[in-house]
């Protein structure tokens, strides 16, 4: 037996919610959580659905009706779904995405790699960076053609990791650099380093292996003591990538590259002005609704003096 209890919330609201083992800290067996974008067409309209393995108590029930009013007002919709087993049904509609080399896929999809495929098994829950967004699809496909054309880095970061994939894709293309996985949110770096486990990345210092910390931005120590980075990653949203693009420009060797996402088309524009302001060059502007822009830094070194700033994430 699964049922499914769904409300609608904004898209920041689905990013703030932590896993269902904290909302549910009474529950033997807590729902599993996954949050989805019903229509394209409105970007910021999202819908949370918990599922169940049995039919929800008043208990769970109450944390939920309690929780969406809370987020957005909401009211609930409660399916019951018949038979099938409720981890297929909540990440039925997360099909793998092929982006370049790579291949990411749910667990329910270990069968279906594609041979030569350099494949990432992430959970679809509420847990950001399955690549099953176009701005997640978009970086993995703009990290491979960089590959391809060459480019060769030796000290990377992941400003807003998520779920760690990018981290995690950007290692697999050059294995001898050094890399940093860090986020804003604490659940965040705990699910990277999960994720890391099952997909046989090694957390460390050395060549070829992935720091973590919780970050603010670019405002922690390990920051400041691995910067200057000839790779930076930021799929995040407009605003702090603006907000950013001085200690981004700052903690980047001269000629590094940075590839930003979690922007509309519309907000390109004002993306690449800040960047350009700080002496970068578009390389790759990106197409679609959520465009990835990709910026070669120019080639003088800035000062080392990352700016602290408060930084939202979006889906990775």
């Amino acid at each position: 037996m699964s049922w499914r209890v769904s409300f609608a919330c904004t898209r920041a609201e689905a990013e703030a919610l932590p896993d269902g083992d904290d909302l549910f800290p009474f529950a033997s067996m807590p729902p599993v959580i996954v949050a989805d974008e019903p229509d394209p067409a409105q970007p910021d309209d999202w819908r949370i659905h918990a599922y169940f393995a049995d039919q929800p108590s008043k208990e769970d029930l109450t944390a939920l009706v309690t929780l969406a009013k809370f987020v957005a007002g909401s009211t609930l919709r409660v399916d019951h779904l018949g038979e099938d087993d409720w981890v297929t049904m909540s990440q039925a509609g997360l099909e793998p995405i092929r982006a370049g080399r790579f291949f990411v896929h749910t667990p329910l999809h270990r069968d279906a790699v594609p041979e030569g495929a350099t494949a990432y098994e992430i959970d679809g829950g509420l847990a950001f960076g399955t690549g099953h967004h176009a701005t997640t699809a978009g970086c993995l496909g703009a990290l491979d053609r960089l590959e391809v054309a060459g480019k060769s880095f030796v000290n990377i970061a992941d400003i807003g990791t998520g779920t760690g994939l990018l981290a995690f894709a950007a290692l697999s293309l050059w294995p001898k650099a050094k890399g940093i996985a860090t986020d804003i949110d604490p659940i965040s770096i705990d699910v990277t380093s999960d994720n890391a486990r099952i997909n046989g990345v090694t957390i460390g210092h050395a060549p070829g292996e992935l720091l973590l910390a919780v970050a603010d931005g670019m405002d922690h120590e390990i920051l400041t003591a691995r910067a200057p980075f000839d790779l930076l990653i930021a799929n995040i949203l407009a605003g702090p990538l603006i907000e950013l693009a001085p200690a981004f420009a700052a903690s980047m060797t001269p000629g590094a590259t940075i590839v930003l996402a979690g922007l509309l088309d519309t907000q390109a524009d004002a993306v690449i002005a800040a960047y350009e302001a700080q002496g970068m060059s578009v390389v790759e502007r990106g197409a679609g609704e959520w465009c990835v822009v990709v910026l070669d830094a120019a080639l003088q070194a800035g000062s080392l003096s990352p700016r602290p700033r408060r930084m939202p994430r979006a889906e990775h």
